[in-house]
């Protein structure tokens, strides 16, 4: 076993000031109490909180203030996430990985922002992979990516075996949110560092699971720091024999007979998905959702429009290589 060491921080996050100096002072903390800890994690926006009009381009002060702090502590760090701002105008929710030697190896920005609540912010298209010499591959994802199984599908599929998941949950989803954070664990055989902010930050409950869904550590509701040593060779040892010496789920996935169509936006597999309405808050009293299109409908009308499709294109080229014919006389 190489022993690592990562902690999360779950801590208060004000809205309307900088926390950047708080996550420095929890950092001394961390190292002071747990001097073995060589990495730490903070929740989705924990520097400058949820608010846009504290978005800015990177790099910047707070960057290299965390920057520092890691090569002071020889300790990796992922502080988190906020807004940056593109020189295009475009803002993007953004997390950075920090190595011990001060350095930024990696940008990442959120796959699926929290929409239509999130609004305003585009999505990234980069997936976050990295490496620990001497210990693993490591994976970042932010808070709504993980309910999107491909997101983790892809990490794992490149050999990530930690997940780090920096999540911003302060709303009656949290249940369903650790729920996933479990399930991702034992389908992905991955440790799972999902950690959760208070406050503007969220409602805590911060959680770390192990590749067999275990959970090695739940917060509660006040602030927490938690360091936890991974066992990466436990994932490699369940990778190749199974969860309890059962499920070998990477590599079913790899050796599947199955191709997945719905992936092919040309398919119309996702038909269905079409009849939904489009994606925006509820309005109060919305009747939405309650005369949806039976999915079998959708099925049929899908199916009828492609047949239709088809038949008037065979038509149309069959008509092309033949000339009208002429009366007699012409």
């Amino acid at each position: 076993m190489t022993p690592f060491a990562i902690a999360g921080i779950q801590m208060h996050v004000a809205a309307l000031h900088s926390n950047v100096e708080a996550m420095l002072h929890r950092v001394d903390i961390l190292m002071a109490r747990f001097p073995w800890t060589q990495m730490a994690l903070f929740s989705e926006l924990a520097p400058y909180g949820p608010l846009h009009r504290f978005a800015q381009p990177f790099p910047n002060e707070a960057l290299e203030q965390f920057q520092q702090k890691a090569r002071q502590h020889k300790l990796w760090l992922i502080p988190g996430s906020m807004f940056r701002k593109l020189e295009d105008g475009r803002l993007m929710n953004s997390s950075v990985v920090i190595n011990p030697e001060g350095e930024i190896v990696k940008t990442y920005d959120k796959m699926f922002p929290f929409r239509p609540y999130e609004e305003g912010i585009s999505a990234g298209t980069d997936f976050c992979v990295f490496d620990v010499p001497q210990v693993g591959r490591f994976g970042l994802s932010i808070c709504y990516d993980i309910w999107f199984p491909e997101t983790t599908r892809q990490l794992t599929s490149q050999g990530v075996e930690v997940l780090l998941h920096p999540v911003l949950t302060g709303t009656t989803d949290r249940d369903a949110e650790l729920a996933i954070a479990r399930a991702t664990a034992a389908q992905f055989q991955c440790y799972v560092f999902d950690v959760n902010g208070l406050g503007a930050g969220g409602v805590g409950r911060s959680l770390v699971v192990d590749p067999s869904s275990l959970v090695l550590h739940q917060s509660a509701g006040q602030e927490d720091i938690f360091p936890i040593e991974v066992d990466l060779e436990l994932v490699r040892r369940q990778r190749e024999t199974g969860m309890k010496g059962l499920g070998q789920v990477l590599k079913s996935f790899r050796d599947r007979d199955a191709d997945f169509s719905v992936y092919d936006r040309t398919s119309n597999v996702d038909a269905y998905l079409k009849t939904l309405g489009p994606l925006e808050t509820p309005r109060q009293g919305s009747p939405a959702g309650l005369t949806a299109t039976d999915p079998r409908t959708a099925l049929e009308t899908a199916e009828s429009s492609r047949v239709e499709t088809y038949g008037a294109a065979v038509y149309r080229d069959n008509l092309a290589p033949f000339p009208l014919a002429r009366g007699d006389g012409e």
